[in-house]
This record gives structure tokens, C-alpha cells and sequence, in this order.
């Protein structure tokens, strides 16, 4: 049976699903691809509210991640700007009850398939330990 926080990672990532327009993960794929959200942990990855007791709720920290291609400065730009409003009205609709802490700003990322236009998106969820 996963943990709570797995389940959590994983319906985070479904409710960012958007079929035909990018590809969504919910753990680091082993390559990078343009057009895709991936669902990863955050730094700290959880803050537990009382060092005592398990039934108090752990807040769970995921970053999203958005990658598109690195093409012209102008057009990329663009491009993940739309790409993020994108994201956070998938955030919007989804059922569980988040907060979004941060969008960062625009980074080129390196990586096996190419040059990626980057941003990422730091979201605080309340769950549980089991």
C-alpha cells in the first residue's frame, strides 16, 4: 500500500493531466521532454505541525515543473507564460485544497533531449501520515 504522501504526489500529477497538449509525471522522468509538467518533492518535503503526535497533519511540499523547448527569447517566453497560466487553472479545478507558494523565474535547463525553457511552481498540501 503507498504512503499517504505517494497517493497525494499521484493525484496531484492527474489533476494536472491536459492529453494532447503535454505529457505529466509524477516523479523525475530519467530524460527531460519539452511540453510536460512533472510532480516532484520540494524542499522541505514535510512539516509536520507537532513533533509528538502522528495524527496531526504533515504539510506536504511538490514542486511542478514546466518545460518547453528553448527556442527564440520572445516566443519562449511566452510560451511558458501561457504554459504556467495553464497550470494554475488545472490547479484551480483540482479537488484538493492547496496553496501556491511561488512560480520561479524562467530557466534554461540543459538536458539529454535539448535546451529547455524552465519554470517551476512551489504548492504547500495538508495530508496525512497514513
Amino acid at each position: 500500500m503507498p504512503a499517504a504522501i505517494t497517493t497525494l504526489r499521484q493525484t496531484l500529477a492527474t489533476d494536472l493531466t491536459n492529453t494532447g497538449v503535454w505529457n505529466t509525471f509524477s516523479f523525475p522522468p530519467a530524460t527531460l521532454i519539452p511540453n510536460s509538467v512533472v510532480v516532484t518533492v520540494a524542499d522541505p518535503y514535510l512539516v509536520p505541525s507537532n513533533n509528538d503526535y502522528t495524527t496531526i497533519a504533515p504539510l506536504a511540499n511538490f514542486k511542478i515543473m514546466i518545460c518547453v523547448p528553448a527556442l527564440d527569447n520572445q516566443g519562449n517566453l511566452a510560451g511558458i507564460e501561457n504554459f504556467i497560466v495553464a497550470v494554475v487553472n488545472k490547479l484551480n479545478a483540482s479537488s484538493l485544497v492547496l496553496n501556491i507558494s511561488s512560480v520561479s523565474a524562467p530557466a534554461i535547463a540543459s538536458v539529454a533531449s535539448g535546451d529547455l525553457l524552465t519554470s517551476e511552481i512551489t504548492v504547500s498540501i495538508l495530508t496525512s501520515w497514513s
